[in-house]
């Protein structure tokens, strides 16, 4: 795997222009190697995600209730994302779904229409989200790290598995990622979950890695690898376990 440069700060920066719509002007134009340098701060870019949704929810919660606020801070969500993991959702379930060959399903997951399969897994993933973070006593930890462990599902898969494609977002990712990079985004992600929510933010870390791996081992296995759209998927069924987890009522 290639070398890519180390550079903490310009890192976070690539990794939040990537994975948000928040503007950052003065970057130089993106490329395979701002991609590579922004891998191991995607969950501290899931912070960043997570403090809009607080700041939502913050307000929102006194003024309407719960489930306003619920409905609000996903939609903050999917605004400051611009939506890119979710289309890897429908994407993704399209494919894996539809029992066809492995040629098919890849060809399933290029196409820009969203079939029964794919809108079901999109509308199940949206309600989720709106119901835990509804149902929470206390939102703030749980809206503050599932992002980050969302994010940080897609470095482990973008590591440990294969991409399907010789072309495309995946092999640009594994043909980047080292495993010094898997470490960094995981001291991150363990030291804020544990900071944030104690020992539940580590058994939510935990939930998320074991759910991550087993579908990552299941397209693996129906389509060779991964691709952008199974790390989308990754990432937005990670955040739903760690919200499942976080809100817990004990």
């Amino acid at each position: 795997m290639s070398e890519s440069p180390a550079r903490p700060a310009n890192g976070l920066l690539e990794a939040i222009r990537f994975l948000t719509i928040i503007p950052l002007p003065g970057l130089p134009p993106m490329n395979e190697q701002s991609v590579a340098r922004a891998i191991p701060w995607f969950p501290a870019a899931g912070l960043v995600i997570g403090g809009a949704m607080v700041a939502v929810d913050a307000v929102a919660r006194p003024l309407w209730g719960d489930l306003v606020a619920a409905v609000l801070a996903v939609a903050m969500w999917g605004i400051v994302t611009g939506g890119l993991h979710l289309d890897g959702v429908s994407d993704t379930f399209d494919a894996v779904m539809s029992w066809r060959s492995r040629e098919r399903k890849l060809e399933i997951m290029k196409d820009s229409r969203i079939g029964a399969m794919g809108a079901i897994a999109l509308i199940m993933i949206i309600l989720l989200k709106v119901a835990f973070i509804a149902s929470a006593t206390v939102a703030w930890p749980a809206l503050l790290l599932a992002p980050m462990l969302g994010r940080w599902a897609d470095c482990y898969g973008i590591y440990r598995f294969p991409p399907a494609r010789e072309g495309g977002l995946g092999r640009m990712f594994n043909s980047h990622v080292q495993q010094r990079d898997l470490w960094l985004s995981s001291v991150l992600m363990l030291g804020s979950a544990w900071l944030i929510a104690g020992l539940a933010g580590i058994i939510a870390a935990a939930l998320v890695l074991a759910v991550a791996h087993l579908l990552a081992r299941w397209w693996v296995r129906d389509l060779g690898g991964l691709t952008g759209d199974t790390y989308g998927a990754l990432c937005e069924i990670g955040e739903v376990v760690a919200l499942a987890a976080l809100t817990i009522r004990m």
